[in-house]
């Protein structure tokens, strides 16, 4: 009984991990989200209408985000829209690491080399998710070839 409770323990603690990045990935977003949110239940609109308009309003940040970035032809205007997104994140990414790097560590040091590493893995992923980039292809590449006709079969 005892291992199924830390089986649990650290299942949960690897999924509020994962919450806390996932999140500081959309930081902008999310950040507006909460703004719009928290600006629309103050306003009386209950807590149900403030998490509706939260939400579309963290989703159409992101959206409008990604089609900025894809139809900038400018690398510049590209480059300032990524970093417009990423930097919240990376910042996001350092504070939520360095402070997890403390809970574990004794040194502040490490928790700032944790921190600075932390910062550029969700930089560099909340600018992959904007840019839409997806990794190689996995397995062998492979040339695939157009089938061919029933007549240009039996003529070569």
């Amino acid at each position: 009984m005892a291992l199924l409770g830390l089986a649990f323990m650290f299942g949960g603690l690897g999924f509020l991990c994962w919450l806390l990045f996932a999140l500081a990935i959309y930081a902008l977003p999310v950040y507006v989200g909460l703004s719009v949110g928290a600006l629309a239940f103050k306003s009386g609109a209950g807590y149900g209408g403030a998490f509706v308009l939260a939400v579309a309003a963290g989703a159409a940040i992101f959206a409008l985000g990604k089609s900025a970035f894809a139809a900038a032809r400018l690398p510049a205007f590209r480059a300032l829209i990524g970093v417009v997104f990423a930097l919240p994140a990376a910042v996001a990414g350092y504070q939520a690491t360095a402070a997890l790097a403390q809970l574990a560590l004794q040194s502040d040091a490490w928790s700032v080399v944790f921190g600075g590493i932390g910062a550029v893995s969700v930089g560099v992923a909340a600018w992959l998710r904007l840019s839409g980039a997806r990794g190689p292809p996995a397995g062998p590449a492979r040339s695939v070839q157009p089938p061919q006709s029933a007549g240009a079969a039996r003529a070569a």
